[in-house]
């Protein structure tokens, strides 16, 4: 079986598997692009299941581009600080919404614009244009990279090399599907070793 084949082959098992659960990411059901790309910064390093109520708080307190543009520095932290790395994220999140309100409130939607933002990287920028963009993009974050090296699906020493080697021979189709299945199913395995990956998939339980 050649690479391509079995990487459909495990991803469809997988998919099969989380692909209906309505368990929400950081990264889901934001009502604004600019949402999106704040609360994908706001979850790094970071459990979903903290990042998400956090990122609700900050926005009822700042709705708009402008009004977070123009918050005080200490009021953001005091609204993230269950966050980890929440003074760093504080100044990126003010200094990305400054970012938006100066290049015409418009989320970027091609790569090498969006790592221009504070905190953006490569992780964030994909994770936007597949969400608010509906580009087709892989999405590598700690789960995706350890899932995709413990299978072979890459050999990689970072997720931007994750996501180069996948991008060389995983048909279009299922970039953007990647992160949000294999999340979910690294979130099912948090003791990852390849034995119990793939346990997962064949388990009824």
């Amino acid at each position: 079986m050649d690479k391509t084949d079995y990487f459909i082959e495990i991803f469809e098992k997988a998919e099969a598997r989380y692909g209906e659960s309505q368990k929400r990411l950081a990264g889901d059901d934001w009502s604004a692009g600019w949402q999106t790309l704040i609360a994908t910064i706001l979850s790094a390093q970071t459990r979903d299941e903290v990042t998400i109520p956090v990122a609700e708080a900050l926005f009822k307190k700042y709705p708009s581009i402008n009004k977070l543009a123009s918050a005080r520095l200490p009021d953001v932290e005091r609204i993230i600080r269950r966050l980890n790395f929440y003074k760093n994220k504080s100044r990126h999140i003010i200094a990305a919404a400054a970012w938006l309100k100066n290049n015409k409130y418009i989320v970027p939607d091609s790569i090498d614009e969006l790592v221009k933002i504070p905190g953006v990287g490569r992780k964030t920028a994909n994770l936007v244009l597949s969400v608010v963009h509906a580009q087709d993009s892989i999405t590598v974050d700690t789960h995706v990279f350890a899932i995709c090296n413990l299978l072979g699906f890459a050999h990689a020493k970072t997720p931007a090399e994750t996501e180069m080697q996948l991008k060389q021979y995983i048909p279009k189709n299922y970039w953007s599907r990647i992160n949000r299945v294999f999340v979910l199913w690294g979130k099912d395995v948090p003791r990852k070793t390849k034995a119990r990956l793939l346990h997962a998939l064949d388990n009824d339980s």
